[in-house]
């Protein structure tokens, strides 16, 4: 049974990879709170990756990172805190857990890892500034570990834009809102966090065996069209 490891596996798009490979994978979800579900093949280990030394595991098939923000405020609204802490939670966790994991990655079979972007890394938004200079840096991680870790490991990104999550709360909190944001997109959608969570699944799986440092957009056609 393939073993993956979700960080912030317990909300929106984590919980979503968490609940379809659950019945067919061993999966360890490392979040500051546990999800709403008890499984057999289920453990939780209630951690801040930031902060908190990381469990050990012999081997793993798969590991996928989703913490993220969503801090959107003008340039002179934004502190060096807010950008130090939100590069920290993209960007620096991300570099913890894969340093963390790579022995156990290297025992495993097809190992492979996961990372998130955002569509702000490559269309320019206003408000975006913090987030945007977090996720490129994500991308930029995808492009060197990705050479450096062929043949044995593979990891590849991906870049959704607005997900409908607890974290995008504020922005989708009425039908007006939610309205209007589906004709932002070319295709008059946003996403959802199932649909993610199936790019991911297909991107841990053997059929992706040939793609490696790549960063996939699911946008709804917002970066690649103008209607």
């Amino acid at each position: 049974m393939k073993t993956i490891v979700i960080v912030g596996g317990s909300k929106g798009i984590g919980n979503a990879v968490l609940m379809q490979n659950l019945e067919n994978c061993r999966i360890i979800n490392i979040s500051r709170t546990a999800p709403d579900i008890t499984h057999p093949n289920l453990i939780h280990f209630a951690i801040d990756v930031l902060r908190d030394p990381l469990p050990e595991f012999g081997s793993i098939n798969a590991l996928i990172y989703c913490p993220g923000s969503i801090n959107l405020k003008p340039i002179l609204g934004l502190s060096l805190d807010d950008f130090r802490n939100d590069f920290e939670i993209n960007v620096m966790g991300a570099v913890k857990v894969i340093q963390h994991y790579l022995p156990a990655l290297k025992k495993g079979e097809n190992p492979s890892i996961v990372l998130f972007s955002s569509v702000a890394a490559k269309l320019g938004m206003p408000f975006h500034a913090s987030i945007a200079a977090c996720k490129a840096a994500v991308e930029g991680l995808v492009k060197s570990l990705g050479a450096e870790l062929a043949p044995l490991i593979r990891i590849n990104a991906i870049a959704p834009t607005i997900t409908e999550t607890s974290l995008s709360a504020s922005i989708l909190r009425n039908d007006r809102m939610k309205e209007n944001m589906k004709e932002r997109h070319p295709l008059k959608n946003y996403l959802k966090p199932e649909e993610v969570a199936r790019m991911a699944g297909y991107l841990i799986s053997e059929d992706a065996g040939s793609i490696s440092g790549q960063v996939f957009a699911m946008d709804y056609g917002l970066v690649s069209f103008k209607l």
